[in-house]
């Protein structure tokens, strides 16, 4: 018998269908536009039509601004599983990206106070968008195969700098807004049509940083298929995610480069709204099991297919 929850912030991006299928507890975070607060996450509808609304905002020159969710919010969402007797386990967005972390962490010693007995685990998932929301997925798999909640957790702690992430963005003053790139070196690549791509990095506090640049969007969508492959451990036996901030046909074209270089599994998803608003439209994600960012080594193969085989085996 399961007798915990997971939850996960709506900045891991998971497909609706997918939190409906695997009972994922989200907790939306909130972003206003022109001065009026918009949800980031409706479990009631579709996160396409959400996206393509806020994407087009954006691209109209509105002015968006975010939040972390605080230690209330937090709370208040998890606390309905702990009254109904069951422990939580929660995944949050890398605390190197946002502090909500940090409110999540003192959410759970109040709560564990309130609820003696029970559990309230926190994890950092070390990443953003899809990059998290894999590690959700795992967990309810495992979860599933009857683990428990500290070997769940156990596994996104020993993984996590295993997911990895690359991205290229289609704009660059939406980078130049957030301070990662300068001006100059914006107005600069602008005319020099260069396209950067950036990936989570391997800090215990892990940020989205540069990490190398092309020139033309064609090859900077084909980098990140040849970051896949360069990386990528056991293509055949995972889900790899692809993410965009409205421009579709563009993260079809790379899932179809991925797919020629191994992936089996590809998930397609609009990029989370409060992470989206800082790389702007245009932007195209892709998050994959393989190389530990921390260490450079890529982990030994057989592993996710011997837990393919025994998810199969439970079904």
């Amino acid at each position: 018998m399961n007798d915990f929850d997971i939850y996960c912030d709506s900045g891991a991006n998971i497909p609706l269908w997918l939190v409906k299928k695997h009972n994922i507890h989200v907790i939306p975070y909130f972003c206003t536009v022109d001065g009026k607060e918009r949800c980031c996450y409706d479990p009631d509808n579709e996160f396409a039509a959400i996206a393509k609304e806020f994407y087009a905002d954006v691209r109209s020159g509105a002015e968006i601004k975010t939040s972390l969710l605080n230690k209330m919010a937090i709370e208040k969402a998890v606390t309905p599983s702990l009254e109904a007797g069951r422990d939580v386990l929660i995944t949050f967005i890398s605390s190197g990206i946002s502090s909500t972390y940090n409110q999540a962490k003192e959410a759970a010693k109040e709560l564990e106070e309130r609820f003696p007995g029970k559990k309230v685990i926190v994890c950092d998932s070390a990443n953003a968008s899809m990059g998290e929301g894999l590690q959700v997925l795992r967990a309810c798999d495992l979860r599933d195969m009857g683990e428990s909640i500290d070997s769940c957790a156990q596994w996104i702690e020993t993984n996590k700098y295993k997911i990895n992430s690359y991205l290229t963005v289609g704009d660059l003053k939406y980078l130049k807004k957030t301070g990662r790139i300068s001006t100059t070196l914006a107005i600069a690549g602008t005319l020099l049509n260069i396209k950067p791509v950036l990936n989570a990095d391997g800090g215990d506090n892990a940020k989205i940083v540069f990490h190398s640049k092309t020139r033309g969007r064609r090859k900077a969508l084909e980098a990140l298929a040849e970051n896949f492959a360069q990386n990528v451990v056991e293509p055949e036996n995972q889900t790899v995610a692809v993410c965009h901030a409205d421009c579709e046909e563009d993260a079809v074209a790379v899932a179809e480069l991925l797919k020629e270089k191994g992936a089996k599994d590809v998930v397609i998803e609009y990029y989370d709204l409060c992470t989206g608003s800082h790389v702007g439209p245009g932007t195209v994600a892709i998050f994959f099991y393989g190389k530990d960012r921390k260490t450079g080594i890529k982990p030994k193969t057989g592993i996710l297919s011997a837990f393919k085989k025994r998810a199969k085996q439970q079904n």
